[in-house]
């Protein structure tokens, strides 16, 4: 990014092919939308290059990318406001039967990303940046503009959240002690 910020322009497309997988996929969670994330996307990498100047080598290029990505969604969403805009998943399709096994763990599959698009936004946010995107809690805090405590409770509560939508979902009884 560096080079980028001295006008080697060339210098994203080398970040763009190691970073536009995993962003995507931040993106579909939060937007469930497949021509979205790929329009968000290419949106972020457009700030990147517009904004070049305001990276700083000192913080972690992924916390600067993600903070766009957090950006370009609101804006996104501010945008659309009013619209019916989330589309479902597609799930794989296969002709030949499944082992018990494996459709039982397909079924939990489908049960937590049901149970995370049932998160209030600002809870499936965090929990994808942490979970899915392995991101640390400095940088999740950077990006939500919160302290790294915060940001750590609200990961703790919507992983609790999620756990409980997901046993509801299946059909589980939960007992409390």
């Amino acid at each position: 990014m560096e080079l980028v910020q001295e006008g080697d322009t060339a210098q994203l497309a080398l970040l763009f092919e190691r970073h536009h997988v995993a962003l995507f996929r931040y993106l579909l969670r939060m937007t469930r939308n497949h021509a979205l994330s790929e329009d968000l996307v290419q949106e972020v990498f457009f700030r990147a290059l517009k904004y070049a100047k305001s990276y700083d080598p000192d913080c972690s290029f992924a916390r600067w990318l993600y903070g766009m990505a957090h950006n370009a969604y609101r804006d996104s969403r501010h945008k659309t406001r009013g619209e019916q805009g989330a589309t479902a998943v597609p799930e794989a399709k296969s002709n030949e039967p499944m082992p018990e096994e494996l459709f039982a763990s397909k079924q939990d599959v489908l049960f937590l990303e049901e149970a995370l698009q049932r998160l209030p936004e600002d809870k499936r946010e965090v929990l994808v940046l942490s979970r899915y995107q392995s991101l640390r809690y400095a940088d999740i805090a950077a990006i939500l503009k919160c302290e790294i405590g915060t940001a750590k409770v609200r990961a703790y509560r919507a992983l609790k959240e999620l756990r409980e939508t997901f046993h509801q979902l299946r059909g589980d009884k939960i007992y409390e002690l």
